[in-house]
């Protein structure tokens, strides 16, 4: 308590503002009586910012409670009597936002944790337990700040449906406890492994709604050409290992400097670097002649678990990538080549650890060209293109040679795997065809249709 003075008085009398006063009574007792921070020791620094850390948190859990309580106050069907209307504002989370100064997304998240975490009742008017007890704890104990409580309770409202009850219950324990100590840009990363999880099928949902969305902008502005791309994961893993390959190579050049202080040695940043990356590999390309990049060793690795490989549920990940990806865009991306599938059982061991995918030549590409005329199903341009194997390599043994070869788009090769399409090849060489089998939802009778020199309707 404070006296009539503002000096701290605590009583001893355990309230819901007990946890708070201790708090504050540990950092009055850590700062001393010094005046200025610039005193301070290091020992003390860190000190007073934990202590700080645990004042906020245990503040956050009166204030959780708080912000619930005055949304109770303030529902719809009090019209005129709402506590937030009374006071002046349009919705409990204006009125959080003006007397904190915090912004009305955060009093919204504040008032939606609260309610997460408050004692319910019944019909009957019987007490019920909170909707996520262990987030209420941890948030009451100091362990978790309202911020992190809500991204856990977040995910969980999410997925709780999909997840059903027990399932929701676990990943509940499983957050609050590995989100212990962490920074909230961790957990994000925590949480969207956690939402793979908790709802394994709705990440083939989620993968296409961002693949609907990747872009690549590019205009002119002061001189200067601007390129801004959003990228869905499958599109994103091999640009960010080639261009993470580049800037690991370019500091591991930096050791070989006889100079550091020469004229001419390498002073760039990391933003010039990846620059400087993709300038390089879009060159490459265009006078491509077999040679590589230096990208120190850089691989796309995409890790999944055997049963979900077979059974064509759950998800996978990518080295380097956040968001989980689908099993379906996990064989998509192995049936390329640069790609590592890293297959692992149950216990997590690995099983099946690929090689490097034999790509096709320069002249067999060429003769692809000449017999396939572009994509083989659509008819795009063959710059449009690139040589997929029939029979994957990894999963099939398929061979790198003509007669397991076609040219397909990027939008034809995601039809294929993910529709069902067959792809067989008749005759020899060039003059030999591609036909695609339709799946029975898009031609119940199963005829095969002739692609390659020319455009192809893949309309049902």
């Amino acid at each position: 308590m404070f006296d009539t003075e503002g000096d701290f008085n605590y009583n001893g009398d355990m309230s819901k503002m007990t946890p708070v006063l201790e708090a504050m009574s540990r950092l009055d007792e850590v700062w001393g009586e010094i005046d200025d921070a610039r005193e301070l020791s290091r020992e003390q620094l860190i000190a007073i910012d934990s202590a700080i850390g645990m004042v906020k948190r245990r503040l956050d859990a009166v204030h959780v409670d708080v912000a619930a309580e005055i949304s109770r106050e303030s529902r719809p069907e009090l019209g005129a009597d709402s506590l937030a209307k009374q006071q002046g504002y349009r919705s409990p989370a204006k009125l959080i936002a003006a007397t904190t100064g915090m912004s009305t997304g955060d009093a919204t998240r504040l008032i939606k944790v609260g309610e997460a975490t408050a004692p319910r009742t019944d019909l009957l008017g019987e007490r019920l337990p909170p909707r996520y007890p262990l987030v209420r704890e941890a948030l009451a104990t100091g362990t978790l700040s309202a911020t992190v409580a809500g991204l856990i309770v977040a995910v969980l409202d999410r997925c709780r449906v999909a997840a059903g009850y027990e399932r929701t219950a676990e990943g509940e324990r499983i957050l609050v406890e590995a989100a212990t100590g962490l920074a909230v840009d961790e957990v994000r990363k925590l949480i969207v492994r956690a939402e793979a999880w908790l709802d394994p099928d709705g990440v083939e949902p989620r993968a296409e709604e961002q693949r609907s969305q990747r872009s690549v902008t590019l205009f002119e502005r002061d001189g200067m050409v601007h390129l801004n791309a959003l990228l869905d994961p499958e599109s994103a893993a091999p640009v960010v290992a080639a261009i993470r390959g580049f800037v690991s190579a370019a500091f591991a050049a930096r050791k070989d400097q006889t100079d550091a202080d020469a004229p001419d040695a390498d002073r760039r940043s990391v933003p010039m670097i990846q620059a400087d990356a993709l300038s390089l590999f879009c060159a490459h390309l265009l006078g491509c002649e077999g040679q590589t990049s230096p990208l120190a060793g850089a691989t796309v690795v995409v890790r999944m678990n055997l049963n979900d490989l077979e059974s064509g549920t759950g998800s996978a990940t990518v080295d380097g990538i956040e968001q989980p990806i689908s099993i379906s865009a996990a064989r998509r991306m192995a049936a390329d080549g640069g790609v590592i599938p890293c297959v692992l059982g149950g216990d997590s061991t690995v099983l099946d650890w690929g090689r490097r995918k034999r790509l096709f030549t320069r002249a067999q590409r060429l003769a692809l060209v000449e017999r396939d005329g572009g994509c083989a199903m659509c008819g795009l341009p063959p710059e449009m293109t690139r040589a997929h194997h029939i029979q994957w390599w990894k999963r099939h043994r398929g061979r790198t040679d003509l007669s397991n070869g076609v040219l397909l788009c990027e939008s034809c090769h995601h039809r294929i795997h993910d529709n069902g399409w067959q792809v067989t090849v008749d005759g020899v060489g060039t003059k030999s065809a591609v036909w695609f089998t339709p799946p029975p939802h898009v031609d119940p009778s199963g005829t095969p249709r002739r692609g390659g020199r020319g455009r192809f309707d893949i309309a049902a």
